[in-house]
């Protein structure tokens, strides 16, 4: 059995970091499903997915680091193509990926002690954002 949902969520942009840990346990347990799997998806090229321990220190480290790797002041040609500043927005967003799968057995998603699963907003605006979340498993 596959049960679809979607989580809609309003970002800030610019390196934003959301924990969506508890929206994906909700959707889970609603699904009435006991072992199987959750895939987590977002729609567009300029968002991300990933887990992290979602802590003060990390959300300050990890977009540090993504700057490093992928400068927002650097050359991109995608700029020219759109004029719309985020040529390194896309790079960062496909660098992480846009979905997860995340088992879970027992209604109890297995996860680490301290690892949440997060959104990043890459893009250099806000956006409304899809996160497509589908429950596999009997």
């Amino acid at each position: 059995m596959i049960k679809t949902y979607h989580l809609l969520i309003n970002t800030k942009g610019k390196n934003e970091i959301i924990d969506i840990t508890k929206d994906i346990k909700e959707f889970v347990s609603d699904s009435k499903m006991i072992n199987g799997n959750v895939l987590v998806f977002v729609q567009g090229s300029t968002g991300a997915l990933s887990t992290i321990e979602y802590e003060p220190g990390l959300k300050k480290d990890f977009p540090k680091f993504m700057e490093k790797i992928i400068p927002e002041k650097d050359y991109y040609f995608h700029n020219e193509t759109w004029g719309d500043g985020n040529g390194h927005s896309h790079l960062k967003a496909t660098l992480i990926g846009p979905s997860l799968t995340i088992p879970f057995e027992q209604e109890r998603l297995l996860l680490g002690t301290w690892q949440q699963i997060i959104f990043i907003e890459f893009d250099n605006k806000p956006h409304k954002r899809d996160i497509i979340v589908q429950v596999t498993g009997e």
